[in-house]
């Protein structure tokens, strides 16, 4: 295994390496009580706005505005509505209004407290808002503790797709608090978990092995297997995003399942008939498939892959989405406006075996539409 043993109390330090954009996640518990003596060291001003929702304020806004005031730092909060929904440029106009109605300078600091809606709405206002302000990301779903909150991805969508306007903005601190996950519905952890898997499939087979034995314990949020989990994703996340802030290389690799899962979410309606993870899920099991009609990957590896996501309560199949074959054309018409999308081609990150994908440039769109046809 590539992490080391991790006592369940303890909180760890990991450092996103960008020069002067560098940034430190800290996961293990109680962090959000720690979060005033956290932050203001990098405060230019006593001041915080936190974005958090209506479900997540029930739980964690009280005791982050207590942390902060322990410290002095003046808090407005602002809360939105739940779901993917509130991802769009009607909320995200009324949200840079009622940021601006707070008196906000450049020194103000926003602080994102939330799962990955949260992060990613709370992170594009920051990037913008007076042409860019410091935010910090304290995610509360798995999800976001070990993929949204790390590598400065910020946006939001568009009726033409998913997280088509946005920018590259990096937080200044990641507070990744284990015992806020305590709160979520079991389909979130397991939405959550979907993410975990990415990981070991893209770039660390040990991993994954770890994750077959130990992913029961990971969901059911054993308090070491999970620290491990999200420190070995967040470690990975952070050691490419390093290396490839702005997705010119190998950060690409991270979108493995997203292109299949994009467009299942488009296709869904982004709603919570299909949450993220679960999208991402079903369409890792989906390059896999496609990966073998093609010859490029094994089919012992791409069943391996379904077991493992089909016994973490993960969908497999198109049907569980309420999709079918007769979806083809539409969801090759979502995997057309992805971002990764070149010169009208569909990108595609495939496996050519558990721990090693690659990015297929120019994928065989009528060999696509045929293996979706008969993938319902």
């Amino acid at each position: 295994m590539s992490a080391p043993d991790i006592a369940s109390d303890a909180v760890e330090r990991l450092r996103v390496e960008l020069d002067e954009r560098s940034y430190d996640i800290l996961v293990g518990p109680g962090l959000i009580a720690r979060a005033g003596a956290e932050l203001l060291p990098l405060m230019r001003r006593r001041q915080a706005v936190i974005v958090t929702d209506e479900t997540v304020a029930r739980h964690h806004l009280a005791p982050l505005r207590d942390s902060l005031a322990a410290h002095d730092i003046a808090t407005h909060a602002i809360v939105l509505p739940p779901g993917e929904g509130t991802k769009d440029l009607a909320h995200f106009g009324r949200l840079v209004d009622d940021i601006l109605a707070c008196g906000v300078e450049r020194g103000t600091m926003l602080v994102a407290l939330g799962g990955g809606v949260v992060g990613d709405i709370c992170g594009f206002a920051a990037a913008t808002l007076l042409r860019g302000i410091d935010f910090a990301q304290i995610p509360t779903t798995l999800l976001a503790q070990v993929d949204s909150s790390v590598g400065g991805k910020t946006a939001i969508n568009t009726s033409a797709g998913k997280n088509l306007l946005g920018a590259f903005y990096q937080p200044r601190l990641v507070l990744a608090d284990t015992t806020s996950l305590a709160t979520l519905p079991g389909r979130e952890v397991r939405a959550g978990y979907g993410e975990i898997v990415k990981y070991g499939l893209i770039r660390d087979a040990e991993f994954y092995e770890w994750l077959e034995a130990e992913g029961g314990a990971v969901c059911d949020l054993e308090a070491a297997a999970l620290t491990r989990a999200v420190l070995v994703s967040c470690r990975m996340k952070a050691a490419i995003v390093a290396a490839d802030e702005r997705e010119t290389g190998d950060r690409a690799l991270l979108n493995f399942g997203h292109t299949f899962g994009h467009a299942l979410e488009a296709a869904t309606g982004f709603g919570d008939r299909l949450l993220h993870g679960e999208a991402v899920a079903l369409g890792m099991v989906l390059a896999f498939d496609f990966a073998v009609r093609l010859g490029l990957a094994s089919g012992q590896d791409a069943h391996r892959v379904r077991r493992h996501i089909a016994a973490a309560g993960l969908p497999t199949e198109l049907a569980a989405a309420g999709l079918s074959g007769g979806d083809a054309d539409r969801l090759l018409h979502h995997m057309s406006k992805d971002k990764k999308v070149r010169d009208g081609r569909i990108t595609l990150i495939l496996p050519r075996r558990i721990g090693d994908v690659f990015e297929m440039r120019d994928a065989p769109v009528e060999e696509l539409r045929r293996f979706l046809d008969a993938a319902g």
